[in-house]
């Protein structure tokens, strides 16, 4: 169990990062990656979203989505058909709550985020982690650990990009290059970076 929960967690953080190597939620990436602030912004609301998304999930999945489910059984149907409805709106609802509360309690970062705070409704990368725990038949443990994992990978990726931007703003940067150019150019030379923790984790 121990070992499994370790290969989750290099996977998801480092080897199968989801920005960088399954190329999900790359729209706030470039969003709000021009400053660190809210570049750390953003990583603490979806870390937040998915870790708490993923763990209602992947409830959702055992007890009444899943073939196997006490639902299922008790009914004879298969529910399996709502997965992607279920795991939408569950993520809708959370987004919704982390809205509020940083409106209330840290309006400048609120403000700062923009409209890239409520499109972590529609960032697959959020999505992509329920369906892929439902899947691959994860438990709810697993599932939730997966979930704060990949968020941290993508919080990663996003506040070394940020980074690599703000120093870019300092730089000579060709006229051709400027602008979304040049950042997707880093975020290519980053996502080939992290290719060389490629094979920690079959």
């Amino acid at each position: 169990m121990g070992k499994d929960l370790l290969l989750i967690t290099v996977g998801a953080i480092l080897v199968n990062n989801f920005v960088l190597s399954k190329i999900l939620g790359i729209c706030p990436l470039l969003g709000v990656s021009k400053k660190l602030d809210t570049a750390l912004g953003m990583s603490g609301a979806v870390i937040f979203v998915l870790t708490l998304a993923t763990l209602v999930t992947s409830l959702f999945f055992k007890f009444a989505l899943s073939p196997d489910s006490a639902l299922a059984k008790a009914t004879g149907f298969n529910f399996d058909f709502l997965q992607t409805i279920v795991f939408i709106v569950v993520i809708a609802g959370l987004v919704q709550i982390v809205e509020i509360i940083m409106q209330k309690k840290a309006p400048k970062i609120y403000s700062a985020l923009g409209i890239y705070l409520p499109l972590i409704t529609t960032n697959c990368a959020v999505l992509g982690a329920a369906v892929i725990n439902a899947k691959e038949g994860r438990g709810v443990i697993e599932s939730t650990i997966f979930g704060f994992c990949s968020a941290v990978g993508f919080a990663l990726a996003l506040v070394l990009f940020s980074s690599i931007r703000e120093k870019l703003e300092l730089a000579r940067v060709p006229k051709a290059f400027q602008g979304t150019s040049i950042a997707l150019i880093t975020a290519g030379i980053l996502a080939m970076a992290f290719m060389g923790f490629a094979g920690l984790v079959k």
